[in-house]
């Protein structure tokens, strides 16, 4: 299972220093909020617009916004090597094809009240799946076990028909819940508190793996 370390609780004071303490990250995350699709705001690509000289690890951009459309330009200039949007969001499947069309993976994602049956359009088109196990917008949740159940199915429709997307979980993530993702068979595991909050980031990082 890959790791991708959600730079939301990260010290953006010393960005650079925080992301050299997670050196052995497989992706980083960046959870992108307007404060409109969740209630909530972190940063936009002009304060991420840097990460690139900073390091080389592959960024995961997750879109918690109303239009994903009018900004996916944007987190392609940035250096995105996967865009995911959300299927609550304005024309998500618009958002996937200018995504694609930029050279950049496209993912969706669904929050968790949100029925698995909403994400059945958009399966052949998307290279991840994002299952929500906290509802986003925060930072800091506990993990929801019937989140896993999403997995799951995504796991069987994979095989079913041949699908080629990943499977991305985000919330709540720590060396147990990390054992039932993996278990129910998900590919990535974004982990933010666990992993800052610790002394050593990189051992987290890998006693998660």
């Amino acid at each position: 299972m890959k790791i991708a370390p959600s730079i939301l609780t990260a010290d953006f004071n010393r960005l650079e220093q925080e992301i050299k303490s997670i050196s052995k990250s497989d992706y980083l995350h960046l959870d992108v909020m307007d404060g409109h699709f969740v209630p909530n705001i972190s940063f936009g690509p002009h304060v991420l617009s840097g990460l690139n000289k900073i390091t080389n690890i592959p960024l995961d951009t997750h879109l918690m916004i109303e239009d994903p459309k009018a900004y996916i330009d944007q987190f392609v200039r940035i250096g995105s090597s996967i865009i995911t949007v959300h299927v609550e969001a304005k024309t998500p499947l618009e958002a996937i094809c200018r995504i694609k069309a930029s050279g950049v993976k496209a993912g969706i994602s669904l929050k968790p009240k949100t029925k698995i049956e909403a994400l059945y359009p958009f399966l052949d088109q998307v290279d991840l799946v994002l299952v929500m196990s906290v509802e986003p917008g925060f930072g800091g949740q506990s993990f929801m076990t019937d989140q896993l159940e999403k997995v799951k199915a995504l796991v069987e429709l994979r095989a079913q028909y041949h699908y080629q997307y990943v499977i991305e979980i985000d919330g709540g993530i720590n060396l147990e819940t990390a054992k039932l993702a993996k278990a129910a068979g998900v590919d990535i595991a974004v982990a933010g508190s666990y992993v800052f909050n610790a002394k050593d980031r990189n051992q987290a990082i890998k006693d998660i793996r």
